[in-house]
């Protein structure tokens, strides 16, 4: 029988021979792969997507009472119950889900592996806005925590996913911050930037950039001009030096930055789909788009921007688009 060290002695011989090891990093492709099987999350906003979160529209738009029309907000709504409807009529369910399909089978075929939500509140109609749940940065996943109360409980659901994917979380946005991913981009492997405004506040933004510092992503801030929800309403990367963007919405200093960076940016034309800019990259270069955005996309192809035009008409009446409706959860790098 081996000789039996003392006590003390021989706990501090195991952890001088099993120590803590802090590198490599925890988001590091080794890393990634020996604790979670592959390696998680996105370090761009262009690169090839390979996984992307969605739910499909369904019985929750039945929430939508023709009745309940409010003159003074333009909208179907109930204020009490807490859920608004600003389309032109009533969801047509059938159209929307038509539509959602069709986007569905569109990323599928650009190589694109797509998980659908489920155990989704049956009053939640905004869920099909998944990008606004979740985030996905190098390593893992941030939960939201969505602004108005009308979408508060939809990261539940999200939550789920993730880690029924097997996912890391790396920070669920918690206390009085408030952050959705429609109002966050990724300009490049080292710099963010959060859309300051009513769907995202100082507090949010604080706890993002916690997350970030420690893979050593700085953070921009910009401020939204007026009620503006989301910076996806204005800018979206669309090639790794390539952004779409609205020129009048976007503060200068910001439009400067990207030029600085050796960003071009094709400004959105005025009579185009205010839903233009709400586009995504499947792979450097290559976009799906609104076809109502024809003017765009004119200047898109002679940019050299390959570009796939979808129906989505009936879905931007829910108040999302092709960006808002998609939660990316892997990409490649570029």
């Amino acid at each position: 029988m081996p000789a039996v060290l003392p006590g003390d002695y021989a706990y501090h011989q195991l952890m001088k021979t099993f120590a803590s090891e802090a590198e490599p990093a925890f988001e590091t492709p080794e890393e990634q792969h020996y604790v979670w099987g592959q390696s998680w999350g996105c370090d761009n906003d262009v690169g090839q997507l390979r996984l992307v979160v969605m739910h499909r529209p369904g019985e929750e738009f039945r929430t939508v009472d023709p009745s309940k029309w409010d003159e003074d907000l333009g909208a179907y709504c109930d204020r009490q119950a807490g859920w608004y409807w600003r389309g032109p009529g009533t969801p047509d369910i059938e159209k929307m889900q038509e539509q959602h399909d069709d986007l569905v089978r569109v990323l599928e075929a650009e190589g694109a592996r797509v998980e659908m939500l489920s155990q989704v509140p049956p009053e939640k109609f905004k869920t099909m806005a998944t990008r606004d749940s979740i985030v996905a940065v190098p390593g893992g996943a941030i939960i939201c925590r969505l602004g108005a109360r009308v979408r508060r409980g939809e990261e539940a659901a999200a939550t789920r996913k993730v880690a029924e994917l097997g996912m890391p979380i790396l920070r669920t946005i918690h206390g009085t911050g408030i952050f959705e991913g429609g109002s966050f981009a990724l300009i490049d492997k080292k710099t963010a930037v959060v859309g300051i405004g009513g769907r995202c506040n100082e507090e949010g933004a604080r706890q993002v950039e916690e997350v970030l510092r420690a893979m050593g992503i700085d953070l921009l801030r910009v401020h939204l001009a007026g009620y503006r929800q989301h910076i996806d309403g204005a800018f979206t990367m669309i090639d790794v030096d390539t952004a779409l963007v609205s020129t009048t919405l976007l503060p200068h200093w910001f439009l400067e930055e990207l030029k600085a960076r050796g960003i071009r940016a094709i400004d959105i034309l005025p009579e185009d789909d205010a839903f233009t800019p709400n586009c995504l990259a499947v792979r450097p270069g290559r976009v799906i788009i609104s076809e109502t955005s024809e003017a765009t996309l004119e200047r898109l192809d002679k940019a050299g921007i390959d570009v796939i035009p979808i129906a989505y008409k009936n879905v931007y009446a829910s108040g999302g688009g092709i960006h808002c409706t998609t939660a990316p959860l892997i990409r490649d790098p570029v």
